[in-house]
């Protein structure tokens, strides 16, 4: 018992770098969650149930704009279906675990945390459980309670800097993007024509599936020819 404490406290440690980053952004949600009218409860219910960074400020500002339900639905699918594929390959890697184990360490799993725990698998590390568990619920907790607080916060912090925050969405997919960018040119092409693609079914459609259909003609256009290109 008092060994498998220890994994449980060792996993946490390992989690901290990526706690003190999820916190300040998981705060940012909260203050704009609460700007965009959404109540505390659903705020804390979409970190606790969604726990999708992106996902999460994309649907708030979807529903700012009016956007229906299903679409933010469909789009936060799209958005996150690389999950099933992180998700079978991590499985593979610990594929030792017994059943419950995968089961919630899946439902815990983040880009930062598959690959906390994917590059020590991969490299033939003996890692237990309660280790992998405890390193995906100390990123978890403190995504939720940072968005808990956000929203709580959001009433005492300075309107001018609440208000800032609201870039926080805009910044997050550039962050993601540039880096990829730098590595490989065309996927800043990918980005640009689904930006274009995003617009002209706009014209057309309720913004909610004119981004649901960019994402997926954009992301799937970009697979075939970055995967040709790379062959």
């Amino acid at each position: 018992m008092s060994q498998q404490r220890g994994e449980w406290f060792r996993g946490l440690s390992t989690a901290v770098p990526i706690m003190v980053g999820y916190f300040p952004v998981a705060v940012t949600f909260g203050v704009i969650a609460q700007q965009t009218g959404v109540p505390v409860l659903q705020t804390t219910l979409m970190s606790m149930l969604v726990y999708a960074g992106a996902s999460q400020f994309m649907a708030v500002n979807m529903l700012a704009t009016g956007v229906g339900g299903v679409e933010v639905v469909a789009a936060t699918f799209v958005l996150n279906f690389r999950h099933f594929v992180m998700g079978l390959s991590l499985m593979n890697l610990l594929r030792e675990f017994p059943f419950r184990w995968k089961l919630a360490i899946s439902s815990g799993m983040t880009d930062e945390t598959f690959a906390m725990a994917s590059v020590p698998a991969s490299s033939g590390k003996k890692m237990s459980p309660q280790y992998v568990a405890g390193m995906m619920l100390g990123a978890y907790t403190s995504w939720v309670i940072g968005s808990l607080a956000g929203h709580l916060l959001s009433r005492v912090i300075p309107p001018t800097l609440s208000e800032s925050m609201s870039i926080a969405l805009y910044a997050m997919f550039i962050g993601l993007l540039v880096p990829a960018v730098r590595k490989e040119w065309r996927a800043g092409a990918v980005a640009l024509f689904s930006m274009l693609l995003c617009w002209g079914f706009s014209q057309v459609l309720d913004d909610g599936w004119a981004i649901v259909l960019a994402t997926v003609l954009g992301g799937g256009i970009g697979s075939f020819w970055m995967k040709e290109e790379s062959s």
